[in-house]
């Protein structure tokens, strides 16, 4: 006697085209504005912490902020001398890190595309750079074998270079901002110490009262021209 053989349906149910074997539908991602357009490669791509913004690093030797929800710039180009490697948004929003093969760093204004120090310098390129989680800091990597930590507010190095053997290929900030990890051609990487000794917090805190700029929470301000003093009455 033949007995039937019945098909084997899935536990969850018998799976239709476009659906995984949960019975669950595929999202099949679109994109959601034009390209986002630079004249070279782009190598690096990051959202603003609040989703609204994209800023993207191109070997055109620019960064651009664009519009997440229209794909329109908002602001010039961020031009560097060389290719542009690395973006980032600080966590506030306001400012923008970038990092370049003109072995420069720059700190931008998100809303302007404004240079708000000068340039943070390596004797290599610069292949990577991090804000710190306050936003007071930030930290590049550098093929000059070395990391940097930087005052946001002085464009100043803060610390002495934390040396590797060979290039250091990225470097991040711990989340309480008090150590630094980078890592290296040199086939290691290594976590540094980076809190400022008294001595080198008066240095920065005397800098800083001759900047143009004001840290005020974590956002950057202009500093308010100095009243006149006003003269006695006769």
């Amino acid at each position: 006697m033949e007995r039937s053989i019945q098909p084997r349906q899935h536990p969850r149910g018998h799976c239709e085209p476009g659906q995984d074997r949960a019975g669950l539908g595929r999202h099949h991602g679109k994109p959601l504005t034009s390209p986002l357009a630079h004249q070279e490669g782009v190598v690096s791509a990051a959202f603003s912490p609040d989703g609204t913004r994209v800023v993207t690093a191109s070997y055109d030797g620019a960064a651009r902020v664009w519009d997440a929800a229209t794909g329109k710039p908002l602001t010039s180009p961020l031009k560097h001398h060389a290719e542009v490697v690395s973006a980032a948004f600080s966590p506030d929003g306001t400012r923008i890190v970038t990092a370049s093969w003109d072995n420069t760093a720059r700190v931008w204004d998100a809303a302007t595309g404004k240079p708000l120090t000068s340039p943070l310098a390596h004797e290599g390129a610069v292949v990577s750079a991090a804000f710190s989680p306050d936003g007071t800091h930030v930290v590049t990597a550098s093929m000059d074998n070395t990391a940097r930590v930087w005052g946001v507010a002085i464009g100043k190095s803060l610390t002495s270079p934390l040396e590797h053997q060979d290039a250091v290929r990225s470097a991040a900030f711990s989340p309480d901002g008090t150590r630094v990890v980078a890592a290296s051609v040199d086939k290691t990487a290594r976590v540094w110490d980076v809190r400022l000794d008294e001595g080198t917090l008066e240095q920065w805190s005397a800098i800083a009262e001759r900047s143009p700029v004001v840290l005020s929470g974590i956002a950057l301000t202009r500093r308010a021209p100095p009243r006149p003093e006003s003269k006695p009455a006769d």
